[in-house]
């Protein structure tokens, strides 16, 4: 499987902006697919997870209510539509694969495949 993420960028506070993952390699729903989050200085941050199992999504609480996932399965793409920007969301942010346990959907480690990291910077 490989990842390439893109749609990172440069916005304001308030403004919304979608990052796109295309996965090859593998069909989408055979894969669990996350975004995660490094801010300078900071620790990675898982901020969502779509589940391959039954497809559930499962946000952080710092985005949940702001940020979406979606997918098409006929482009092999997954899209994390992000609404309600704030400084506090600048970080590279990255798409990976793998299949963890429910318990462990949050721990990085557990993602054996990871795209390259756009940069979302939110600044005024």
């Amino acid at each position: 499987v490989q990842l390439q993420a893109s749609g990172g960028g440069v916005v304001q506070p308030g403004d919304s902006l979608t990052l796109s993952c295309a996965v090859s390699g593998a069909p989408l729903n055979s894969q669990t697919i996350a975004w995660f989050r490094q801010a300078p200085g900071k620790e990675r941050e898982g901020v969502s997870v779509r589940r391959r199992s039954g497809g559930m999504t499962y946000y952080s609480d710092s985005v949940k209510g702001r940020f979406t996932v979606s997918k098409d399965n006929a482009k092999n793409m997954v899209y994390l539509q992000m609404t309600g920007l704030t400084a506090a969301d600048t970080a590279v942010y990255y798409c990976a694969a793998g299949s963890p346990i429910l318990s462990a959907i949050w721990d990085s480690r557990m993602y054996r495949t990871w795209g390259q990291g756009t940069q979302v910077t939110v600044s005024s």
